[in-house]
């Protein structure tokens, strides 16, 4: 499937923003919640908008791949996941934060999702 190529380099970087997320909580002692430490909230909100995101993208990407949609349709909406996500989790996590980046990830990420939506009806009324 090709759905899974692009579901490893994503799986990739939700561990990495977990990781970020850990370190940072054991490098300064903190426990459950954000404590008021905006430092310790920036990343605990680019790992969680990467986890709301990313999983229902790619259960959608899955879902126009298994219903038939084209290679070339599946990898253009794996790509514009990936690179969405990266660039958001990127711009997201720089100090300052890359604002342009994080714009254009988010727009990235909603047509990919966009893209899969259309693939789904696309096959399930015409092509399929």
């Amino acid at each position: 499937m090709i759905t899974s190529l692009y579901a490893v380099p994503l799986a990739l970087i939700y561990l990495a923003l977990s990781a970020r997320v850990i370190t940072y909580r054991r490098g300064h002692k903190l426990g459950l919640g954000d404590h008021g430490d905006k430092s310790l909230l920036k990343r605990m909100r680019a790992h969680a908008n990467f986890a709301e995101y990313a999983p229902f993208a790619l259960v959608l990407m899955g879902l126009a791949e298994w219903q038939g949609a084209s290679a070339i349709v599946i990898h253009g909406i794996g790509v514009l996941l990936l690179a969405g996500r990266a660039a958001h989790a990127y711009g997201f996590s720089a100090s300052p934060p890359k604002m342009k980046l994080r714009v254009n990830g988010m727009l990235a990420t909603f047509a990919s999702i966009v893209l899969s939506v259309l693939a789904i009806l696309w096959q399930a009324t015409v092509g399929g």
